[in-house]
């Protein structure tokens, strides 16, 4: 069922307590659809978190799943080992085989795809690759105009690295595992994905709405129209436990009233370049300076991608100001 945008902020400025009991009801449809035969997607985070408490207060036995992809912050897999009734899958394969039979994750997703499909030509993909360049359709609509499937001229140069590119990573690492695990259950995925959280995720949610029970792989959104706040007061309100190691504490903000999350704003692969370059010094590398993990980027050649990118890895880089991606 789509949702049109003014629907969505009426959702989205609803009390925290409508909230939940409109998550908890889209919760219920899709669990009775499929009789059952759900599983929430664990992954550490906060907003994940909340969802795993939510749907275990409404279906106690409700199994759950979290992908480890080798390459996630320890003290996230250890807080997962305090949840109760998590399945655990993992990839067949590495990070570091990933970067070296399809490339490196920079930029973000639609990026990286981008980038690979030029630095990969093929007889097959001509259309495309002039597609990535121009924007301009070559076959399904032919002289369009589509600057969205165009390569910004900033990340132009990317089809020239000495490395290999590729959106593959997540794929390989996450989702694979993931398939396998449903295919292996018949259990179909129950997310903490929002509308706030990306222009592609508030596309899908619009599509959509909180449940898509007509695509090859069915999924539930029932947090969909939450934000970061409701996560956080939900946190704060239920007295929940989540991993204060990574995210830290959560306070209130005097100025503003909003909550705020002192630690970390978003975990994941700890090695994955995705969005580094928008954030400001110290950004998340730097910040884990001193760490296993940081030794493990080094290990697995991160620094190179992010020199390259021109993002500071180091306290030594602290300073260091923007110059490839500055048009």
């Amino acid at each position: 069922m789509s949702v049109s945008q003014i629907e969505l902020a009426q959702m989205q400025s609803l009390p925290l307590d409508m909230k939940i009991r409109k998550t908890v009801a889209r919760l219920s449809e899709f669990y009775d659809y499929y009789n059952g035969d759900i599983a929430v997607s664990v992954s550490g985070g906060i907003d994940s978190r909340v969802l795993f408490d939510i749907a275990r207060k409404a279906y106690p036995n409700i199994p759950a799943v979290f992908s480890n992809t080798g390459v996630e912050f320890k003290a996230i897999v250890n807080f997962v080992k305090t949840l109760d009734g998590v399945d655990v899958v993992r990839p067949e394969h590495s990070f570091n085989w990933v970067t070296k039979n399809y490339g490196w994750p920079v930029v973000s997703k639609k990026i990286s795809r981008f980038i690979s499909d030029c630095q990969n030509p093929t007889e097959r993909n001509v259309n495309v690759r002039q597609l990535r360049l121009t924007g301009i359709s070559q076959k399904t609509n032919p002289g369009k105009v589509m600057n969205s499937f165009k390569i910004p001229k900033k990340w132009l140069y990317l089809i020239d690295a000495p490395f290999k590119i590729s959106d593959k990573c997540c794929e390989v690492l996450k989702k694979k595992p993931l398939d396998k695990y449903r295919k292996e259950t018949g259990y179909k995925t129950v997310t903490a994905e929002m509308a706030v959280e990306s222009e592609m995720r508030e596309k899908t949610y619009l599509r959509t709405g909180c449940n898509n029970f007509h695509e090859s792989n069915p999924k539930s959104m029932p947090m969909g129209f939450w934000t970061r706040q409701d996560v956080l007061e939900y946190i704060t309100v239920f007295k929940i436990s989540y991993c204060k190691e990574k995210y830290g504490d959560i306070l209130r903000d005097p100025v503003s009233n909003l909550l705020f999350n002192t630690g970390e704003q978003r975990t994941g692969c700890y090695v994955c370049p995705f969005g580094s370059h928008l954030e400001k010094c110290p950004n998340r590398y730097q910040r884990m300076e001193g760490t296993t993990e940081y030794k493990v980027c080094e290990n697995l050649g991160v620094w190179p991608i992010l020199d390259y990118i021109n993002v500071p890895h180091s306290a030594a880089q602290m300073n260091k100001q923007s110059i490839r991606y500055t048009e």
